[in-house]
C-alpha cells in the first residue's frame, strides 16, 4: 500500500484534544499563586518539551517553584482529567485502528510524560511509545522520533509522522520523517517533506499515505 515503513504519532492535539486541559491547568497554577496567565502564553508552549514549558511558566509567572515542580503540578491535573474522560480528536482513533488492520507498525512520540500517555495508549494498538520523561532532548530535537523508529526497527527516513504543531513537525522532519500536519491550536509553516490536512476525520490509511507522498514547501 505504501513505501512508508511505519507511522509515528504525536499525542497532544493530534490524537487527543488535551491542549485545553493543559491550558486550564496553567490558569489554575497562576491563580493559585495570585497571578494571571494568558492565551498567548499558553500557545507559546504547544508541542514543547515539558521541562522547557515548566521553565517558561516559572519565569513568566515569577514562581518560587522549580521547573520540575511546575511540571508535576500540571501533569497531575492532566492525568486526573484523562482518567475521567479521553477527548479524542476527530478521526484519529479510527485511523490508528485502520492502520493496525493493515498491519502497519505504529508508535507514539509525545513530550507528555508516561503517566499522561498511559490511559490513552491503553486504548490504542501501538508497538512502541516514546515519552518526554524518557528522552534526553525533547521536540524540536530529532531524538524522540529517531528513538521511536529505532524501537520499531525501521529507518526514520522511511516513516510518516502525524503532528499538529510547528515544534513537533520540526522534530519529525529533523529526524528525516515525512510529516502530515493537522494544525489545531497553532499554525504550522510549510516545509520540505511536510503536507497539511484540515482533519483526520474520515481519512483512510490509503488516503493518509497518498497525502504523505505529495510533500509541499521548499
Amino acid at each position: 500500500m505504501t513505501d512508508f515503513a511505519a507511522v509515528l504519532w504525536d499525542l497532544d492535539g493530534t490524537i487527543v484534544d488535551t491542549e485545553p486541559i493543559w491550558i486550564a491547568a496553567e490558569h489554575e497554577l497562576a491563580a493559585d499563586h495570585g497571578t494571571t496567565w494568558t492565551e498567548e502564553d499558553a500557545l507559546q508552549l504547544v508541542g514543547n518539551a515539558l521541562l522547557d514549558s515548566g521553565e517558561y511558566i516559572r519565569t513568566r509567572l515569577g514562581l518560587d517553584l522549580t521547573a520540575v515542580q511546575v511540571v508535576d503540578y500540571l501533569v497531575a491535573r492532566v492525568v486526573a482529567a484523562l482518567d475521567h474522560d479521553i477527548p479524542w480528536r476527530p478521526g484519529a482513533r479510527e485511523l490508528i485502528d485502520g492502520l493496525a488492520d493493515q498491519t502497519v507498525p505504529q508508535a507514539l512520540v509525545t513530550m507528555s510524560y508516561r503517566a499522561i500517555a498511559a490511559p490513552v495508549v491503553a486504548h490504542l494498538p501501538f508497538q512502541a511509545v516514546v515519552t518526554g520523561d524518557e528522552v534526553t532532548h525533547g521536540k524540536p530535537h530529532p531524538e524522540p522520533y529517531l528513538r521511536a523508529a529505532e524501537l520499531l526497527g525501521v529507518d526514520a527516513a522511511d516513516c510518516l509522522a502525524v503532528e499538529d504543531s510547528a515544534t513537533g513537525a520540526a522534530s519529525a522532519n529533523a529526524a528525516g520523517c515525512t510529516v502530515v500536519v493537522v494544525p489545531h491550536m497553532v499554525p504550522v509553516p510549510p516545509a520540505s517533506r511536510r503536507v497539511s490536512l484540515p482533519s483526520l476525520q474520515g481519512l483512510t490509511p490509503h488516503a493518509l499515505f497518498a497525502a504523505g507522498s505529495v510533500p509541499w514547501g521548499v
